[in-house]
Formats: structure tokens, sequence, C-alpha cells
């Protein structure tokens, strides 16, 4: 079966690949989730509106990852605050990729997407975690995320 990607897809491609995969895996995993659209003529019109999509938001090569891993690095903790139980400092709820990619950003942090974020597991406890960010497969940063009862 022929898809092009919308999504990353680990082991597979980033958005705008087109590939082949096996029937079931489009039909009952790809397709469902929304990760890929059937590869036809019209769709192949979509592939550079997903492409240049991509483009504004990927880091562009080694070098750019590496610079933004050192604007990562010299941030002071980025602040989240949320919603908390008074006295135990358990959340309600988790802190999500996005919630830390915002905080990332209004603490003068660079624009990142949320998907290249790996969080340690769920965070549903006040206090400070490490969170990961792949920029580059050749590139990692960590950031000190700190997590306050509002």
């Amino acid at each position: 079966m022929k898809l092009i990607l919308t999504a990353d897809v680990a082991n597979l491609g980033g958005p705008g690949d087109v590939v082949q995969v096996k029937d079931g895996y489009g039909r009952n995993y790809l397709l469902p989730r929304q990760l890929a659209i059937p590869a036809t003529r019209g769709a192949e019109k979509q592939v550079a509106i997903i492409r240049r999509s991509r483009q504004a938001r990927q880091i562009r090569d080694l070098g750019h990852a590496q610079q933004v891993a050192q604007t990562l690095a010299g941030l002071p903790p980025v602040k989240l605050v949320a919603k908390a139980a008074p006295g135990t400092g358990r959340l309600f709820g988790s802190v999500t990729a996005a919630d830390v990619v915002n905080a990332l950003r209004a603490a003068g942090g660079p624009q990142l997407d949320r998907r290249v974020l790996e969080l340690p597991g769920q965070i549903k406890t006040v206090g400070r975690h490490a969170v990961t960010a792949r920029l580059h497969p050749e590139v990692r940063a960590e950031f000190a995320l700190e997590v306050t009862a509002g």
C-alpha cells in the first residue's frame, strides 16, 4: 500500500514522505490515526503543502540544532504553573508536551514542535523534572522544568 505520511512516524518517515507499507499496517494503524493519507494524484499536490509546513517548524541542519541546544542549556529552569491538590503536590491531570512548549516560549526559549520533546513519563507531581528535546538525530538537549502549584 502506497501512502503519504502526514505526521512523524517512528522508523518510517516524516510528513510529506511517500512510503510503501503492508496493507494491514496502513489500513489498521496509519489511516485510522490520520498519520497518513492514500497516495493518489490529488494527494500529490498536498505533499508540497505538507513539506512546506514541515520545513517551517523543522530544525534546518546540525549547526542550527546545536545552536538551539545551546540556547536551551543556557535557560534558567522553565516554570510551569499547574493546578495541584493542596498539601500533597499531586497535579489534577498531568503536564503535556504542549504545556511544556508553551511554557518554554513564555520563558524566552526557542519555538519547538511538541513532538520533539521527550517527557520523563507522565509528569503528575510538583517539582523539578528533566525534559529532553530531540533536535536532530545527533543532537539532544536537556533542560529543567519546574512545575509549581497554582
